[in-house]
Order: C-alpha cells, then structure tokens, then sequence
C-alpha cells in the first residue's frame, strides 16, 4: 500500500468519524421524543456540502472523494428527517429545507446545463465547493471568541476537536499529493481553528482545574 492509498484510508476512516458524531444528537432526539436541544443548521449545510463534494468527486471520478461524501450525505439525511419528526417546529424547518433543495437545483442547473462539460466545469465546482468548505470550518470563530471572553471551554467538544484536526491534516495531505489545491485549501483552516482550540482546552482548562472546589459547587 502506497502514501496515497493510505491517506485515502485515513480521510474515510476519519472523516466517517466526524460524521457520526451526529448520532449522538440522533439518540438524544429519539431518548428525549424532541429536537430542542438539537441544532438542526449544521445537518442542513453539512449535506449541502456533502452533495457538492460528491458531484465534484464525480466528475473527476476520485473514488475516495465519493465514497465519503455518499456516506456523509446519507447520515445527513438522515439526522435532518429525524430532527423534522421530532421538531416542534416544523415550519421553520420546512423553510430551510425548501431553500436548500432551491440552493441544490440552481447549483445542478449551473454546473451540468450552463458551463460546458470539461476543465471549466470541474474548476468552478471545485472553488464553489472550497468556498463553501472554507465558510463552515470558520463559521466557529464567532464561538471561539466568546470562549475567550467567558475563560470557559465548557461549549467545545474535545473529542470532534481531535476528529476535525486529523480530517483536516488528511484531506490536505491527500489534496496535495494529488495536487488538487480544490481539495488542499479548504482544508487548511480546519487545521488552524482546530489548533486554536487545543491552545483554548489547554489555556482555560488549567484555568478551570485551578479553581478553588467551591467554585464546581456553586448553582
């Protein structure tokens, strides 16, 4: 088995990881018979990426890119109709659902009817997708900065941080040894923010443990 056999192991082994962390919010909704306590967005645009990166992986016929993201976009699929169940909500829902197929049809209708087949075509998917990818590992920053303000970790998972540090470092490794910088880019961030919350579990975790023990006890 050679490097990139290996990276491609590694990119859908942990990369199905982070996808079923969503299992746990999938068991809380089905324990609870609500979806209150779930964020129903993150489901909705991580499919959304999923379907893009699969068409992408098509159309450059990369096998790993496929497989993951078929996977992906099916347990997507699956915690969105389980959270529209149990949601109490279900017209808010039924909105961003509807905007999101209406994303997806002007996308196909773009990608496969307007730009010719070929080079073209592959390139702007590609940065469409890598746009897109960039978006969701930064979207946390705004999060990242109200830990900083609070000195508490307690709203970061250390377990999907680890996750989203060794899917990132993959993926690039993976993108740059094929040389696809579509691939390589988007994956950049999810190194650094990852890398910034080790420094934050480091830095406020010492902080907590520090802590007279009265203070765990307060309410």
């Amino acid at each position: 088995m050679d490097f990139l056999q290996l990276l491609s192991c590694a990119c859908i082994i942990f990369t199905v990881g982070m996808f079923t962390t969503g299992l746990t919010d999938l068991k809380k909704m089905k324990a609870t018979q609500s979806a209150d306590n779930v964020q129903f967005l993150p489901f909705l645009t991580t499919c959304l990426n999923n379907l893009g990166w699969l068409y992408y992986g098509l159309l450059k016929g990369d096998g790993t890119v496929i497989s993951v993201n078929i996977i992906g976009a099916f347990l997507q699929t699956l915690y969105i109709i389980t959270y529209c169940h149990y949601t109490k909500d279900k017209r808010r829902v039924f909105s961003q659902t509807l905007v999101m197929v209406i994303v997806l049809c002007i996308g196909w209708v773009y990608f496969s009817v307007v730009i010719p087949p070929g080079e073209a075509q592959l390139s702007q998917l590609g940065l469409a997708c890598s746009v897109f990818t960039i978006s969701m590992y930064l979207s946390p920053l705004a999060d990242l900065l109200d830990i900083m303000r609070s000195r508490s970790v307690e709203r970061l998972s250390f377990s999907l941080t680890v996750a989203t540090f060794f899917t990132s470092t993959s993926w690039t490794l993976y993108g740059l040894q094929l040389n696809d910088y579509y691939i390589m880019v988007p994956n950049t961030p999810g190194i650094f923010t990852s890398l910034i919350r080790f420094v934050l579990f480091w830095w406020f975790g010492a902080v907590i443990s520090n802590k007279p023990s009265y203070k765990l006890i307060q309410i």
